[in-house]
């Protein structure tokens, strides 16, 4: 055997994947476009809010945005206001979400047609048209006091301009996609585990908590990180029916900005507002890394 061919032997065995290749430049493209709309403007504004620029022209390292945010009594009230929001909207639709899941997934018939249909139509509706109805519905003089007017009932103590104005339009905006992903985690709890556990004389809550429950851990934690990045961030429903004082980080960051002129405090405020999604953030990306182990 000549030199040439004992080297030219070796590269025989390493077969080019081409298939790896082509899901590679597949996936360039859009995950440049990450990097250039999300990832850079993180940095950016991360970068933004630590080197500012002082009133010499010379650009320093100063946490005095961050300072100022964590010390502001009115600053920590929209934080705490938002955490709130958060926190209760995001126990509603578990708890309104997952038993309107569990219908759906173990009824058959026209009746749970209507009632998934119902379930998912607010997915349909503008935030804007949503919140306009909510004021006309309970908002001051709307169509529950009308109705209790008629009927010589006191007036409602109407929930429009008070914390529980954005709770009610955020759980119902955030509705449809809550029913669809415990839908679809539920399908993962056969029937005929849950047909075994009545046979031997399970009761339907010995089947929920045995059963069905275990399954749906890692379903609820998605579902919960979904709701949470999307109210977190929640502009239209705080801004239109929410109170002036306190108010969520969207509104504040918005007013920051545009009516305060101040780039500077509404970027510190975005870039804070991140850090709390980036948690939840974390928990949906670990809980996709745990279904990809966990498969053959």
């Amino acid at each position: 055997m000549s030199a040439d061919t004992a080297l030219a032997a070796p590269r025989r065995h390493q077969p080019i994947d081409r298939g790896s290749s082509i899901g590679l430049l597949l996936v360039a493209l859009p995950v440049l476009l990450l990097a250039w709309l999300i990832v850079y403007p993180i940095f950016s504004a991360v970068v933004g809010t630590i080197f500012v620029r002082g009133p010499d022209g010379a650009t320093d390292l100063t946490f005095a945005s961050y300072r100022f945010f964590f010390t502001d009594g009115y600053s920590l009230a929209n934080l705490w206001m938002t955490l709130w929001t958060t926190a209760v909207c995001g126990t509603l639709l578990l708890a309104i979400g997952f038993p309107i899941a569990l219908y759906l997934r173990f009824s058959q018939g026209r009746l749970a047609a209507y009632v998934q249909a119902l379930a998912i139509f607010p997915m349909f509706v503008p935030s804007i048209i949503l919140a306009y109805a909510l004021i006309r519905t309970v908002g001051p003089n709307g169509t529950v006091d009308l109705l209790l007017n008629a009927v010589g009932l006191p007036k409602l103590r109407t929930p429009y301009l008070t914390p529980w104005g954005p709770v009610i339009g955020l759980v119902w905006d955030n509705l449809p996609l809550t029913v669809l992903m415990l839908t679809a985690g539920l399908s993962s709890v056969s029937n005929s585990a849950v047909e075994a556990a009545r046979d031997v004389g399970a009761r339907p809550l010995r089947v929920f908590v045995s059963i069905i429950l275990p399954r749906m851990g890692n379903s609820m934690l998605v579902t919960a990180s979904f709701a949470v990045l999307g109210i977190f961030s929640a502009f239209t429903l705080p801004y239109v029916l929410g109170p002036a004082s306190p108010e969520m980080m969207g509104p504040f960051m918005q007013r920051t900005f545009a009516d305060m002129n101040d780039p500077l405090d509404a970027m510190t405020q975005a870039v804070i507002t991140f850090g709390f999604c980036l948690v939840f953030g974390i928990f949906y990306i670990r809980s996709i890394a745990r279904n990809r182990e966990a498969r053959p």
